[in-house]
């Protein structure tokens, strides 16, 4: 059984300045998946000084779109605690919300630099789900992400009761995406775009089911937001990736 009770979510303390677990944790996946990236990068013969100019900007963006799409759908709680909008470090950031951020980012900065979208993205797509997969357990700190009561001998005891670690689920799916990737990644023939489009269409494919078990979800109304959004992404990536191999056809 999981039980993160004990777990002090300050790692360091240097007088009144505190340094939180969750910050680490996601600090190291960024690392982690900015090494990944810059290698994929020249393997691929793509600069790497222009990957990481795009990841410089696109880092604070991912986290102002993920806080900002976070608050937006709990509203109702930060509209009468306005201070608490900016504690990053308590959780909160919402991966849907860090996407748009970062795709936008990179549509606008492809655009000016005049390289390929779909090139730069297939090469951050193994690193972004990697990050993901690390960052969860940013939530296992805080306590977040957790599921229904569940008797399971994985489960995470936690708001007194044993329940499912999504969390970890979640985790778990990402790391697995994150091989299907980099195998994907080094076939021959594969049009721009395909790795980039398959991350997220996997990755929400696992997002959806493992929702379903969350009882901390953002809703709409009676709906799970992740899971509506999830459904959108599969049918927009799968659409795009006929698109832009029919497009690969008409060209040879």
């Amino acid at each position: 059984m999981l039980n993160p009770d004990y777990i002090d979510p300050v790692a360091f303390r240097f007088g009144p300045i505190s340094i939180h677990w969750y910050g680490i944790i996601m600090a190291s996946a960024i690392f982690l998946g900015l090494i990944i990236a810059l290698k994929r990068a020249e393997k691929r013969n793509f600069n790497p000084d222009l990957l990481l100019d795009l990841v410089i900007l696109a880092i604070p963006v991912s986290i102002i779109g993920a806080r900002t799409y976070y608050v937006i759908f709990q509203w109702d709680y930060y509209s009468h605690h306005l201070s608490e909008i900016i504690a990053v470090w308590n959780g909160g950031l919402a991966i849907h919300g860090a996407l748009i951020g970062a795709v936008l980012t990179a549509i606008i900065f492809t655009k000016i630099k005049k390289v390929n979208f779909w090139q730069i993205a297939d090469i951050a797509a193994p690193s972004i789900i990697l990050g993901q997969a690390i960052g969860r357990w940013g939530n296992f700190i805080n306590q977040e992400a957790y599921g229904y009561k569940t008797d399971l001998p994985w489960a995470m005891y936690i708001d007194g009761a044993y329940r499912h670690p999504t969390f970890l689920y979640e985790s778990i799916w990402d790391l697995l995406v994150f091989s299907f990737l980099l195998w994907l990644g080094n076939r021959d023939h594969n049009e721009d775009g395909t790795v980039f489009l398959s991350y997220i269409i996997a990755y929400s494919v696992g997002r959806f089911f493992i929702e379903g078990l969350r009882t901390d979800s953002l809703m709409l109304g009676p709906l799970r937001v992740a899971q509506v959004i999830s459904i959108l992404l599969i049918i927009i990536s799968t659409t795009l990736i006929y698109y832009l191999r029919q497009k690969n056809i008409k060209k040879s």
